[in-house]
């Protein structure tokens, strides 16, 4: 018995990958929400067209911005600064194509458009969020 239950010990642990790091960003935690957003509705309307944008409050950890690329793709990105833990200053601005962190401590910036960091020192890219579109309603989820 005793050998039996080493042998299924043994087995449980090779079976369990290392956590190397390479899990994700360490800073922003994965919360589950869904949005839907109406372009019917006024303030939702401008995603109907390629290069437009749209911030969203108090959804995912700080918010999100939609980016409409065109053909009905979309992109959609967390705006709190992936390459520090939230806080207080950690809320990105968005002006046209650029999401930037007002923190006085760093100067990072990412491109809305794909979420890759575009100055600044940090290590991550935007946190990506689903994007589905069904007829005029886009709904976004982690």
């Amino acid at each position: 018995m005793k050998k039996i239950l080493f042998l299924f010990a043994a087995l449980v642990m090779l079976s369990c990958e290392s956590d190397d790091g390479r899990r994700g960003n360490p800073f922003l935690i994965d919360i589950s929400f869904q949005a839907s957003l109406n372009t019917d509705l006024p303030q939702y309307s401008s995603l109907n067209f390629a290069g437009n944008s749209v911030i969203v409050r108090n959804q995912g950890i700080r918010g999100f911005v939609i980016y409409s690329l065109g053909n009905n793709q979309y992109s959609a990105f967390e705006l709190s600064d992936p390459n520090h833990a939230p806080n207080s200053c950690s809320t990105m601005t968005v002006s046209g194509l650029t999401a930037t962190c007002p923190c006085p401590e760093d100067s990072n910036s990412y491109d809305i458009t794909f979420g890759q960091p575009k100055s600044g020192s940090g290590e991550y890219g935007m946190k990506a969020y689903r994007v589905n579109r069904s007829g005029s309603t886009i709904v976004v989820s982690n």
